[in-house]
């Protein structure tokens, strides 16, 4: 409700009230006056009647209409009045008393002589039109009272209200609206129409605290432009230090390059040198022709430089992994028969215990890559210390900050790693023997390969017993994973 409305409302709730009051209050005493002009009247009556001679014409009458509304009684038989007006009569003897009877009050009682004897006198009186007068007066106050009130009221709605309270709050509501318009101008209440007293105040505040908050949001916009500037030179930064980042990669990878084509220049000097010597003994006697060891001789010479050369190919391979969902059982078996043909490797048992339910989006075919590297690393490290002959292949699934993962677990009983060699067992040409059946490229290959898939590889030794363990970590939809992280890195940029 507004609040002149709430005002007119308290203005006629407060008249009701008046008038209740009014009437409640007001009535009974103009009623007692009169009551109280009736009792002595009828006193009067009485006393007059007493002291005229010519009351012993009532004698035979007992009754008499003196005026208008008054009545004079003699002889009235004590047993048909209140034993309390004879006992008031016989106490004031010869003498007028009023009753002193609210409800009765325009009655007086005497006892006096009647003839040769005595006997009680009543005078009833009723001023009828000085009650209707009281009532005319008591009519009128009200009305003049609700009049002089609906006056006040109306000065008040017309001449005070409006200057002092609905104009003041009229321009705050106006300030206020263009505030949250935006309208800067008008947000500000004018100081000519603030009044001098507690919502002239009000208004001050306001616009103190209005000023304030503009104050304080230039602060942040200055903030936030400077935020937006450092901001842009961090990228900038970021982009240098990305920049940076890839010149160092490329940086390593010629050194890896590097230490690749020394690594391959030593690997192809024996067989390059065997190859030589056979074909420079097929110039000088090609009918002779090459025996039968020499020809196994070459097809393994040659054999030798195809491995060294799909080695250095794999290693420098950059090519995108074709995500797919597959089991990895069958990729852990694809890579055990893939060994088992290529190396001949009868004598090792391959315990494949990765759960039949177990599926993995990842380049199926890059990830047999990566399982024959680590199988072929332990079959040669068994076959070189002859000690070990079991492999088991055993997977479990878990969910790491909301990202479900997938630990891949090769564990061998071989005779274990090098101490000396782990922390650089995944570099280019790190073998323990670099000869016929090793390049020292297939670890580092393989690392490649699972970090493109968004997981890492770690190697450790077996604590307690002989062995090695490798665990391929993934995550389980490693395509989705690193698609949206690219759509996240392309949005900040």
């Amino acid at each position: 409700m507004r609040i002149r409305k709430k005002l007119i409302f308290l203005h006629t709730l407060f008249s009701v009230l008046m008038t209740l009051i009014l009437l409640v209050t007001l009535r009974p005493v103009l009623l007692r006056v009169v009551a109280r002009g009736e009792q002595q009247e009828a006193q009067a009556v009485l006393s007059l009647a007493l002291m005229l001679d010519g009351v012993e014409q009532l004698a035979d009458e007992g009754r008499i209409e003196l005026d208008e509304g008054v009545t004079l009684r003699r002889g009235v038989d004590p047993r048909s009045v209140p034993d309390a007006w004879v006992e008031l009569a016989r106490q004031s003897a010869g003498q007028a008393v009023g009753v002193p009877d609210r409800e009765l009050s325009g009655i007086a009682v005497a006892w006096a002589s009647i003839g040769d004897g005595e006997g009680l006198w009543v005078v009833e009186t009723s001023l009828a039109s000085a009650r209707r007068a009281v009532l005319w007066v008591y009519g009128y106050t009200i009305a003049a009272l609700l009049v002089v009130y609906a006056l006040v009221a109306l000065a008040l709605e017309l001449l005070v209200l409006p200057r002092h309270v609905y104009d003041p709050l009229a321009n705050i509501l106006l300030a206020d609206r263009a505030l949250r318009e935006g309208r800067v101008e008008e947000e500000l209440v004018p100081e000519y129409l603030m009044p001098a007293d507690e919502l002239g105040e009000i208004m001050r505040s306001r616009n103190e605290t209005i000023r304030t908050i503009r104050r304080h949001e230039a602060a942040l916009g200055d903030a936030l432009k400077r935020i937006e500037l450092v901001a842009t030179d961090l990228k900038r930064k970021n982009h240098l230090l990305e920049s940076a980042r890839r010149n160092l990669a490329d940086a390593d990878r010629l050194v890896s390059l590097g230490m690749m084509a020394a690594g391959v220049a030593h690997e192809l000097n024996t067989p390059l040198a065997v190859a030589k010597g056979l074909a420079e003994k097929l110039d000088g006697n090609p009918v002779r022709g090459l025996s039968e060891a020499e020809a196994a001789l070459l097809r393994r010479v040659i054999g030798r430089l195809e491995r060294v050369s799909e080695s250095l190919l794999d290693f420098a391979r950059v090519r995108p992994p074709a995500y797919a969902t597959s089991s990895l059982r069958e990729i852990v078996d694809e890579a055990v028969t893939l060994i088992r043909l290529d190396r001949h490797a009868t004598r090792v048992q391959i315990d494949n215990r990765v759960p039949a339910e177990l599926t993995l989006e990842a380049d199926a075919d890059r990830m047999v890559q990566v399982l024959v590297n680590i199988l072929r690393n332990a079959l040669d490290a068994m076959a070189r210390a002859d000690r070990g002959n079991s492999v088991i292949i055993e997977a479990s699934h878990a969910e790491r900050d909301g990202d479900e993962w997938v630990t891949l677990r090769i564990v061998d009983d071989g005779p274990g790693i090098d101490p000396a060699l782990l922390p650089t067992l995944f570099e280019p040409f790190v073998s323990s023997r670099l000869d016929d059946r090793g390049t020292g490229l297939g670890l580092a290959v393989s690392e490649g390969i699972v970090r493109e898939h968004g997981g890492t590889i770690l190697v450790t030794n077996r604590v307690g017993c002989s062995g090695a363990v490798f665990e391929v970590m993934l995550p389980r939809w490693a395509g989705r994973t690193l698609s949206q992280s690219a759509e996240e890195g392309v949005g900040d940029a």
